[in-house]
């Protein structure tokens, strides 16, 4: 080996060159779905709050968050769940009229309810803002608004947010 033998500099710079870019093409991280809990709202008989859920529940939940976070939101409303043909996401829009739940006072009016199927009976209550406000500009923050974001209202174990004619 001669003095002049840069191996670890050539090996530097071909792990740098390897490592994942925002700006490859094959990049999806924009269209991966997010989820956000500030507007959680553990406060109401019907649903629960997380020190209510055993481990495991909690444990499912996170995978299941895990795994929706790999598509769009658009992608888990056209993907079916189980066989009776329910989609894994579905957006009611306004609050629904037959609920066991109260529509929360500091939940935006313009909401698009929705929920996300855990289990049989188990659901992720929340909103998404309507399509008209993605990539606006929020006047106060400067921030875009986006159409890929869920925010987590309710933990409803028992389906009492949507009630049908079975409940």
């Amino acid at each position: 080996m001669s003095k002049y033998d840069n191996s670890k500099k050539t090996s530097f710079i071909k792990d740098l060159c390897d490592l994942p870019s925002l700006d490859d093409k094959d990049n999806d991280l924009t269209i991966r779905s997010k989820f956000n809990l500030s507007y959680f709202d553990a406060s109401q008989e019907e649903g629960q709050d997380f020190c209510e859920w055993s481990d495991s529940q909690l444990h499912d939940l996170l995978n299941k968050l895990k795994d929706f976070t790999t598509n769009s939101l658009d992608y888990w409303r056209n993907r079916r769940a189980g066989g009776g043909g329910l989609k894994v996401l579905a957006i009611y829009g306004s609050f629904p009229l037959k609920s066991s739940f109260k529509k929360p006072k500091h939940v935006p009016h313009q909401a698009n309810w929705g929920r996300f199927r855990l289990g049989n009976k188990v659901r992720l209550i929340g909103f998404t803002i309507p399509p008209e406000y993605h990539n606006t500009i929020h006047k106060k923050t400067g921030e875009l608004f986006d159409k890929n974001t869920f925010y987590v209202v309710f933990l409803d174990q028992d389906h009492k947010f949507y009630l049908t004619e079975e409940d």
